[in-house]
């Protein structure tokens, strides 16, 4: 049977022009591609990661085998780190599943990681393809979403979302949509990867960052730049680029002093060789703590490294078992704690004092000047001497508070 299958198809073939042919031929050979890249993507049945139910929305069809993720080239297992584990083709899963309520339709689409760096990097990536890439915003719904035209995508913890509207949705709805999603998702540690924020002006350049977990997606951003070549993504390296004008800067950060001497001896090799074959280098490039900081297309060589001076590394240690250091860190915290109380309590009390002396002078006074008032009209400001009322002007004297005058006493005459 396989063989007349095969003569069948043989004979099929000698029939067809050699254009056709070849069009056939590479149309097979495009499928083979595209179906080789889509079986690095693992998919699960999306009941295990995805709720039956989200508020009124049901699930109503489930079991893609190929998202819209994948088929944008979005979600590529060589843009994220490789497993450990040579079982597993990559260090995430996805699912996509339909929801209906009312006549609205969302098809969503979940990929889950092992970090959330990497779920923040597949944002990053959406942001350039289904949004607008300034406006990723650092706000619910999820950790940071973005949205674009018709659709709207998170992160949140390890996980990644995209939401899109097969059936005309507002923005609105699909945002409250994408709200009841995330709620049902892990937080994790709810923030941007640290790196983000060591950005130099981080507040405003972080909407539009970029962020790599691998040489693949560094290179295919940041382009025509051979130097990056050099870097090895080995151990749990991360890199972020961000536009500071005409000039980029990327910061890549190595998990150890080890590899970021390995890698910044490298990068100077190559940049070396770079410049000897009159290839394109970095405006500037300079190791700082664990990261490696490159600055390209800027106006000169001075401007690039004012941005690098703007860049800090900050060290995390963090132990395995108990911290050496503990006990003097406590008592350098009880000692500031124990200061900053006394000092307070002295500020206090002096306000303290202040007030009820002021309060204190305050009352005193009012009182004094009550008493001499009420002294001025009990007695009369003739001195103590008799005034005589000749002209009837002055009005009488109470003499209640007068003292009696002094009478003789009465004498016992006896007749003799």
């Amino acid at each position: 049977m396989g063989l007349g299958w095969g003569l069948s198809i043989g004979m099929s073939l000698v029939k067809i022009s050699p254009g056709r042919l070849t069009f056939v031929i590479a149309t097979g050979f495009v499928l083979l591609i595209a179906s080789a890249a889509y079986a690095d993507v693992p998919r699960v049945d999306s009941v295990k990661i995805l709720p039956s139910e989200i508020g009124n929305f049901r699930q109503v069809q489930t079991g893609n085998p190929v998202g819209k993720l994948a088929k944008d080239g979005v979600l590529r297992s060589d843009y994220f780190p490789v497993s450990p584990d040579s079982k597993a083709p990559s260090t995430f899963i996805a699912a996509e599943s339909k929801y209906s309520s009312g006549g609205q339709i969302f098809t969503v689409e979940v990929v889950q990681f092992q970090t959330d760096s990497e779920a923040y990097a597949l944002l990053t990536l959406a942001a350039r393809v289904y949004g607008n890439p300034a406006l990723v915003s650092s706000s619910e719904p999820g950790t940071a979403h973005v949205v674009g035209d018709g659709s709207v995508a998170f992160f949140k913890g390890t996980t990644f979302a995209f939401i899109a509207t097969e059936s005309g949705a507002d923005q609105k709805s699909l945002t409250d949509f994408a709200r009841l999603l995330a709620a049902k998702i892990n937080e994790g540690e709810n923030d941007l990867p640290v790196l983000v924020k060591h950005l130099p002006d981080s507040q405003n350049v972080s909407s539009h960052a970029f962020y790599a977990m691998s040489l693949t997606a560094l290179r295919d951003y940041v382009q025509n730049q051979p130097v990056l070549d050099a870097i090895s993504f080995e151990g749990g390296t991360e890199a972020v680029v961000a536009d500071y004008g005409q000039s980029r800067l990327a910061i890549v950060e190595f998990t150890t002093p080890q590899f970021s001497i390995e890698n910044d001896s490298k990068i100077w090799t190559r940049i070396a060789e770079l410049k000897s074959k009159g290839e394109t280098v970095p405006t500037a490039y300079r190791r700082v703590g664990n990261y490696s900081v490159f600055v390209f297309n800027a106006p000169d060589e001075k401007a690039a490294n004012a941005l690098i001076d703007q860049v800090k590394y900050e060290q995390v240690v963090q132990w395995l078992g108990e911290d050496p250091h503990l006990a003097e860190r406590l008592q350098k915290y009880f000692t500031e704690t124990s200061a900053g109380v006394l000092v307070a309590v002295l500020k206090s009390s002096g306000l303290s004092l202040l007030l009820c002396l002021a309060a204190g002078a305050l009352i005193g006074t009012m009182m004094f000047r009550r008493r001499r008032a009420q002294k001025a009209a009990a007695y009369s400001d003739a001195g103590g001497s008799i005034r005589l009322n000749l002209d009837e002007l002055t009005t009488p004297v109470n003499t209640n508070r007068l003292l009696e005058s002094a009478r003789p006493a009465p004498r016992n005459t006896t007749d003799n």
